[in-house]
């Protein structure tokens, strides 16, 4: 079954063409619009997620300042933006959001999310990446983020993650990288 918010259930008029003929072609993948043949798939987009980590060994973890799920705690990173790849990503949003620069990343793994903003269900592939940056003490929350936080690994909060993905890519970090 098919949330509110997924595209199938808030979509009712083809982009192209304004008409109310556009229809599901297959449940949760596309739609097609009758009158124009305009054909629209819902896919997943592209986003980034940052394991960043103290002297210490701790995690940086972020307090997101807005919605959805503000309050809760995040992995710093975000949306990848049109023609960017992820790498440029992961540099541009710690930029952004920590006022930091990225100084060595490696990718780690990915995981499927559903991010739910403005009342419609936005699908990405969330992108992990193992990060080094220069400067951590200067580090200082901007953007959408309220607040940064270390966490040793065997004390991370898991129930106050603001998503699946996050904590999913933790603890495949933890299950594959620590011994």
């Amino acid at each position: 079954m098919l949330s509110d918010t997924h595209p199938h259930k808030v979509i009712n008029h083809c982009p192209r063409c304004g008409s109310s003929q556009f229809k599901t072609r297959e449940e949760g993948v596309s739609f097609s619009c009758e009158d124009c043949g305009f054909v629209y798939f819902v896919n997943s987009s592209a986003a980034v997620a940052c394991l960043i980590f103290n002297s210490k060994g701790e995690l940086m973890l972020s307090r997101r300042a807005i919605e959805p799920n503000r309050g809760m705690l995040d992995l710093p990173g975000g949306f990848v933006d049109v023609m960017e790849t992820a790498e440029e990503a992961v540099r541009r949003e710690i930029k952004e959001e920590l006022g930091i620069a990225v100084t060595g990343l490696q990718y780690l793994t990915s995981f499927p999310n559903e991010y739910v903003f403005s009342g419609y269900s936005v699908f990405t592939l969330d992108m992990a990446f193992v990060c080094r940056v220069d400067d951590l003490d200067s580090a200082h929350p901007k953007d959408d983020i309220s607040a940064i936080e270390f966490y040793d690994l065997k004390s991370v909060p898991f129930q106050e993650l603001c998503s699946d993905s996050m904590r999913n890519i933790i603890e495949f970090y933890l299950e594959n990288k620590i011994k």
